[in-house]
């Protein structure tokens, strides 16, 4: 007898013809990303586009979702990450996978059922989430993704009400990893956003959320976290559109993380933000924000907690590498430098703007984070923390091909010997 290898779209629709599952939908894109900048390395001399100075990964991803019947659906999505072999000439690290080599692998994403009864529904398996403190980041090739259980009522008129239960997921360095006195060595043997999964935080967490549109212009929502023997989380936030000049939008938040158990006796962390979008002119859209994390030197960032959310600090990767930190919810999240604007004593404003030429769409971006204490050693009493980050963004779409190109230029007191340094990115993504 022949053993017949077949890939997972394959394995599914065959099944889905067998058992007479319906709506079965098919789809996935194939992505190339690359990275380099001109920060400088200890004892390697490559300036922009040297092979040390840069980073490439291709990514392959595959959804199939059907209905097993009439209320009960299921999704699969299966990821492949490879190199191409383009550190042998090109680049020296990849953007997914394990952190200590260039390794090509292929995992599943995701993998759920769910099954819904009146206006309820129950999703539970492997799977994407998006919640202000626990979420899936989406700048890399690959998103981190879950281990969880959820569940989704909109019996209140205007309401939604969400529970979860988040049992694992494959974020670098998630809260589970957390140790005050931790240093570079905890990351060892850890994957971003790549095939390994683990216990979340120290052992799970809860989410329970409420977001309420009752009165139209105006979307607000409250969640609380339990994260298991770590902290109990808080996050409100309200947008409203303004009716009284058309075009106008505002949003506030407010954030607090109050450590416990692994944590008891860390400092707890809080964070605000408002907002203001302008989208009346014709193709172009506005905004300016501002944030204030509590100066307190709160352990935990007020960032997403299923990535690399510090404790004490954001640097713990090195010079020229906080990219690699857990992004914000926060209005004034910087671009591509994620891991400031969250932290205890972080002051930020950002101004962006968005304009739709038709033939292209063009982004730009300045956010200034001051941080007073500085959080990172060596610094002393008094000394702050500035990071100044300026994004240029060109994105054009050539049938399902979409392409952008990033220009970055960042002024870090805390990396690159203070000096700024300048990051051009490449992104391809083609849609099938």
């Amino acid at each position: 007898m022949k053993l017949v290898k077949m890939s997972l779209a394959t394995a599914v629709l065959l099944g889905a013809s067998a058992f007479a599952i319906d709506n079965v939908k098919v789809s996935g894109d194939a992505k190339l990303y690359y990275s380099t900048d001109s920060a400088d390395r200890p004892g390697l001399s490559d300036g922009l586009f040297g092979q040390d100075a840069s980073v490439g990964d291709t990514a392959l991803r595959i959804a199939v979702t059907g209905d097993l019947t009439s209320n009960v659906s299921f999704g699969a999505t299966g990821y492949a990450v490879s190199s191409l072999g383009l550190e042998n000439n090109l680049v020296s690290n990849v953007w997914a996978g394990s952190r200590n080599g260039v390794q090509d692998s292929a995992w599943m994403g995701e993998l759920w059922m769910a099954a819904t009864a009146g206006k309820t529904t129950v999703k539970a398996g492997r799977m994407e989430l998006d919640t202000p403190l626990v979420f899936s980041e989406k700048w890399s090739v690959v998103p981190n993704t879950f281990n969880a259980a959820v569940l989704i009522n909109q019996d209140i008129p205007d309401t939604t009400i969400v529970g979860a239960w988040i049992g694992q997921g494959n974020g670098l360095n998630a809260v589970g990893a957390f140790d005050p006195d931790f240093s570079n060595d905890n990351l060892e043997g850890w994957d971003y956003m790549g095939k390994d999964f683990g216990t979340f935080a120290a052992g799970g967490a809860y989410a329970l959320g409420a977001i309420n549109n009752s009165f139209k212009p105006l979307v607000a929502q409250a969640w609380y976290y339990n994260v298991s023997d770590v902290a109990d989380a808080y996050w409100l936030q309200a947008d409203w559109d303004c009716q009284l000049v058309e075009g106008v939008k505002v949003g506030v938040q407010y954030s607090e993380m109050d450590t416990k158990g692994i944590l008891s006796d860390q400092k707890d962390s809080s964070a605000y933000a408002v907002k203001l979008a302008y989208s009346g002119l014709k193709d172009l859209t506005l905004s300016a924000a501002y944030s204030s994390a509590d100066e307190d030197n709160g352990a935990l960032n007020i960032a997403n907690v299923a990535t690399a959310n510090s404790v004490n600090g954001y640097s713990i990767y090195g010079a020229n590498s906080a990219k690699f930190a857990a992004q914000t919810k926060l209005y004034t999240e910087a671009w591509w430098n994620y891991g400031y604007v969250g932290v205890a004593g972080a002051d930020t404003i950002t101004l962006a703007a968005a304009y739709d030429a038709g033939f292209a769409q063009f982004f730009a971006q300045y956010t200034d984070v001051s941080i007073q204490p500085a959080p990172v050693a060596p610094a002393t009493a008094g000394d702050t923390t500035d990071l100044t980050e300026v994004t240029l963004t060109a994105t054009k779409t050539f049938g399902p091909l979409s392409t952008t190109l990033a220009y970055i230029f960042a002024d870090d007191t805390s990396v690159n010997n203070s000096k700024s340094y300048d990051t051009v990115m490449a992104m391809f993504q083609f849609n099938f």
